[in-house]
């Protein structure tokens, strides 16, 4: 059975796998920054809105959920008249749906859990898993990324069945299994990318992220199934196939209201500057830029051959003068420009699109967790990210969460994941701070 296979086997053994996503590792050097600054949407269509103002405000923090990094009062930029406050803390949170019952779920690769939270209070919904990340809804299922498998569950609703609430998921349904992981004998532990993303189509098309096993581990191309790739299976089911391929780390998988795919990537680190052939850090720490691009059956990202050059809008691909001198191995210039970027090693995690929940500028858009860089002199810093999303297109990044990074680089937050929530607030993710934040516009 090829590894990438439908099958039926569904197993639930917890294993000890090292958690790392992108190239959000924090290693690197913490020289000075300035903090995050509003941004301004200024290549965006022309009937894109511009990003409001952005205002310090102090993060609100319940007692009880005053462990450190809120040991000490923290600030963050929001837009004017806008609230931050810890809704939960847990240990490393990730990925977030929204429940049929209004009950927020959110994966924790490092437990191999999945919980269920309810006005800050959380509950297992499912246990023993393998580094479960991405995570999503699709009529009465609920969609589930291990390292190793995607997977379907029926989801009870709970709001009225339980004493608490509590939904529950059970009948499991293997969507896809046998992906490759850490623990993959051809990998021998040495897998960068594990972590997996899930999104599903209006077709019921499942689509699911396969990261690259390091930086230019160009053999990843041509493994089976290959890495570095967004892939598709049917909704009957049957073998998946490659959808897209050189996404070196599409860590960002989801549906946009038109129904298309987009990813945003976690592009390569320490490229050398294509005037010299030679690492310099002063190139290193701007290029090259992160993508978010539409996806499409077949299209090629370029990586680890080609690089987008530019932005923010409509870049090209350019030739990697490491992995591709002559061109011989991709000609990145009949590529199509990527649509959309942020700047380089921003790490991008998390994306999720909103549509009316929030108020103008800001009611429909597309929204990417920002975890902040490790390759780079002056670390880029962790923001959550919104995009305008007008006739199908995305205008550029703007700043919808910033302040996590003080001048000298250190960060006391890094979120992963933004998503609307029923009561027209933003939940946001932070496995460095372990807390889930509540961003809420005003009334």
């Amino acid at each position: 059975m090829p590894v990438w296979q439908v099958s039926h086997r569904i197993t639930c053994a917890l294993m000890g796998v090292a958690l790392v996503a992108g190239c959000s590792t924090d290693n690197g050097p913490t020289t000075a920054q300035s903090g995050t600054a509003a941004a301004t949407a200024s290549g965006a269509p022309p009937s894109a809105p511009r990003s409001a103002e952005l205002a310090e405000v102090a993060v609100g923090v319940p007692d009880g959920m005053r462990a450190a990094p809120f040991d000490e009062p923290r600030r963050a930029m929001v837009p004017a008249g806008w609230t931050l406050s810890v809704w939960a803390r847990t240990d490393k949170p990730r990925l977030m749906t929204w429940a049929p019952d209004d009950a927020l779920l959110v994966s924790i690769p490092s437990t191999g859990q999945v919980l269920s939270m309810r006005d800050g209070k959380s509950t297992v919904l499912l246990d023993g898993l393998t580094q479960p990340h991405g995570i999503t809804f699709a009529a009465d299922r609920l969609y589930i990324a291990e390292s190793n498998r995607v997977s379907s569950y029926a989801y009870r609703e709970g709001a009225a069945a339980e004493p608490r609430g509590e939904g529950a998921a059970a009948e499991p349904r293997a969507v896809v299994e046998d992906l490759p992981d850490a623990r993959s004998p051809d990998l021998r532990g040495a897998y960068s990318h594990a972590l997996k993303s899930v999104a599903v189509g209006p077709d019921g098309a499942v689509y699911f992220s396969i990261g690259s096993t390091g930086n230019i581990s160009e053999q990843d191309r041509t493994a089976t199934p290959p890495r570095a790739t967004i892939m598709r299976v049917g909704s009957e089911g049957g073998v998946a196939q490659p959808f897209s391929t050189g996404v070196r780390n599409g860590t960002g998988l989801a549906i946009a209201p038109d129904g298309a795919v987009w990813t945003a990537v976690n592009n390569r680190d320490n490229i050398a500057d294509p005037s010299t052939g030679q690492v310099d850090p002063a190139y290193v720490d701007d290029n090259p830029p992160e993508s978010v691009a539409k996806l499409t059956p077949g299209r090629e990202l370029g990586w680890p051959y080609c690089n987008p050059d530019g932005g923010p809008a409509n870049l090209p691909l350019i030739r990697d003068v490491q992995t591709n001198p002559d061109g011989a191995r991709l000609d990145c210039a009949v590529l199509p420009p990527i649509e959309q970027s942020l700047a380089a090693h921003s790490a991008p995690l998390g994306l999720s699109f909103t549509t009316g929940q929030l108020p103008r500028p800001y009611d429909s858009g597309a929204l990417i967790g920002v975890h902040g860089s490790w390759n780079r002199q002056n670390p880029q810093p962790p923001e959550v990210s919104y995009f305008a999303w007008r006739d199908g297109e995305l205008g550029d990044q703007q700043t919808l969460v910033g302040g996590f990074q003080e001048p000298d680089g250190s960060r006391w937050g890094r979120p992963v994941a933004a998503v609307t929530g029923p009561d027209g607030s933003v939940y946001i993710t932070d496995d460095y701070a372990d807390a889930i934040y509540r961003l809420t516009p005003p009334t």
